[in-house]
């Protein structure tokens, strides 16, 4: 839901499904979906900041609000899967960020920002460079500053994550 002014009294802009969200057809219970993007000084006469095609990263200044429900780990080890296709659909509907992944599958990738990640539902485990992955559960929060790092949904059961992107410059 999006709110506003018309006429100068607050009222409900939009409401219904972001036209980012997307379930994967490649990665069976994965679900993505841009819900807000900001220029550094946000607008705040705006129906849609998210439109389709919105990049996934945010340049320096910039925000995303994105919500990811992850499958279990499991999907992506199945028999059938096909990592070209889980690339290649992720190119297309998280433009910006998928580049950033590492091209060996590990799921390892770095942005140039920092990031509040909120577990809405489920278990799912951070991974790092150093240290066992890093078991969050609904309620945990993590603030991220640009770290090599992987989700890994080690469960059984799907879990969602909303993360909030701060656009930072490349190489602080």
């Amino acid at each position: 839901m999006v709110t506003g002014h018309r006429d100068g009294k607050a009222v409900v802009l939009t409401d219904g499904p972001a036209p980012t969200e997307h379930q994967f057809e490649s990665i069976p219970g994965m679900l993505t979906s841009i819900l807000w993007a900001t220029d550094p000084i946000p607008r705040a006469d705006v129906d849609e900041a998210a439109p389709k095609g919105v990049l996934a990263h945010p340049d320096p200044g910039q925000t995303r609000l994105i919500v990811v429900e992850f499958p279990p780990v499991s999907v992506m080890t199945a028999d059938g899967f096909d990592p070209e296709a889980a690339a290649a659909e992720t190119i297309e509907h998280q433009p910006g960020m998928a580049e950033r992944f590492e091209t060996d599958s590990s799921g390892l990738h770095l942005t140039d920002s920092v990031d509040y990640g909120i577990v809405l539902k489920g278990r799912i485990w951070l991974e790092l460079e150093v240290g066992d992955p890093t078991p969050l559960e609904a309620g945990d929060v993590v603030i991220q500053q640009k770290t090599r790092h992987a989700w890994r949904n080690l469960g059984t059961e799907p879990a969602r994550m909303a993360f909030i992107l701060i656009g930072t410059t490349p190489g602080d």
